[in-house]
């Protein structure tokens, strides 16, 4: 049975539910005020930080001519190689959403990615070549787009990825350059002094080359050197960017890739006339001198 409360009861009932309401008001106030800035001040980045989008990539296996059966394991997994690196761009792109600076996505993760790809692409061509007619332009199917939610606002780059190591730096979009971010350790100083890069010799570690093979090979060695000059003009250009692993891999691995793609049309010239020359791969990786 109900009892009445008693007169001093009420009114301290009613005291306290009056300071809840206000309570409960205030911060519906404040909350709608907070979402409000929200809106105001994220833009479109809510939605880059949300959606870093997808990389799409032209398709290889439908261009290729018929691979003959000597062919097939080598092509069969290099295509696979091709699902494998747009899969772990994709997996970068989502783990370094709002990192870097306005060129970030293109300049550490598409790149890069490109590079690969032309390096896999003419190891298929390759592999096709050494018993049929070898496809012709496929490095065109190297470059990639990013899809979807990764557009971003003036000075802000969709998913802004390939940053690896620098967790915690998120919501960096549109910090140019990352200037002055030193302490970013093994990012060759970036700080006033990029450094260097240096590869092993190519031409000093090949067999005599046949006279058919001279101008091949002698124009893949200028590449080489084009190659390194272009990866120490990126070091410079890129001082103080990125994280812990930027120049390994974001300069590093894909100058890395196109010695690899490079090397090798070196040893297949070689090859035709004469004996192929093996293990030149080993002088493909290159460091950072300081």
């Amino acid at each position: 049975m109900s009892r009445a409360l008693p007169k001093y009861n009420k009114r301290r009932v009613a005291v306290i539910g009056g300071a809840a309401a206000l309570a409960l008001t205030g911060a519906v106030v404040v909350n709608s005020a907070l979402a409000g800035e929200t809106s105001k001040s994220s833009g479109s980045n809510a939605r880059t930080l949300a959606s870093p989008g997808t990389i799409s990539c032209p398709d290889v296996a439908s261009r290729l001519p018929a691979v003959p059966a000597t062919a097939k394991a080598e092509v069969d997994r290099n295509l696979a190689l091709l699902n494998t690196q747009i899969a772990e761009a994709n997996k970068r792109l989502v783990d370094t959403v709002g990192q870097g600076g306005p060129n970030f996505v293109q300049n550490a993760i598409l790149g890069p990615l490109k590079d690969k790809r032309v390096a896999t692409v003419n190891r298929i061509a390759t592999a096709i070549g050494r018993t049929a007619a070898k496809p012709q332009g496929l490095d065109a199917l190297a470059p990639c787009a990013l899809n979807g939610g990764g557009a971003a606002a003036p000075g802000q780059q969709a998913g802004n990825n390939g940053n690896a190591g620098n967790a915690g730096n998120n919501g960096n979009a549109g910090n140019n350059g990352n200037a002055g971010n030193a302490g970013n350790n093994g990012n060759a100083g970036n700080a006033g002094a990029a450094g260097t890069i240096s590869c092993p010799d190519v031409a000093s570690r090949l067999p005599a080359v046949p006279a058919t093979a001279k101008a091949e090979v002698d124009r893949n060695l200028a590449l080489l050197n084009t190659q390194i000059a272009e990866a120490n003009k990126r070091l410079v250009d890129t001082v103080g960017q990125g994280g812990p692993n930027f120049v390994q891999n974001a300069i590093l691995g894909p100058l890395k890739d196109k010695r690899v793609a490079t090397v090798n049309r070196i040893a297949t010239a070689i090859g035709r006339t004469a004996a192929k020359p093996q293990g030149l791969d080993a002088l493909a990786p290159c460091t950072l001198n300081k």
